[in-house]
């Protein structure tokens, strides 16, 4: 059995990704990667995902991304850290997205930083 499920799904696209798939499928979802996959839809790193209620699977076609992965261990930032995490996991300026868990639900590095709070990181893509 998976243990973390955000990270076992993002390196299934990654893996698609580099196997040149168009469509993948989960068997095991979550709201946490539910709530992940919103926000890689918002910035087109995955066009469309279907959840299938009945065997509790999910259906992802791929978008526009070269990298995502799960950021482990899942680091405590506040919002004086958000830069420091930012130049370690993405590679230029405006390039990539973090995706962080704060009292006010999963959120990208910059709404984070516009809000001027912090949280914990999840994971990353670009």
């Amino acid at each position: 059995m998976a243990h973390d499920i955000v990270a076992d799904a993002l390196n299934m696209l990654k893996n698609a990704k580099k196997a040149k798939k168009e469509v993948i499928r989960v068997k095991i979802i979550s709201n946490v990667l539910i709530e992940v996959l919103k926000i890689m839809k918002q910035k087109g790193a995955i066009k469309k995902y279907k959840i299938n209620p009945k065997d509790k699977s999910m259906e992802i076609i791929l978008g526009d991304f070269t990298e995502c992965k799960a950021i482990k261990p899942r680091f405590s930032c506040d919002k004086s850290q958000i830069e420091k995490y930012r130049r370690r996991y993405l590679p230029a300026r405006n390039l990539g997205t973090m995706i962080l868990s704060t009292n006010k639900g999963l959120m990208t590095h910059e709404e984070a930083e516009n809000e001027q709070i912090g949280g914990s990181l999840i994971s990353y893509f670009y």
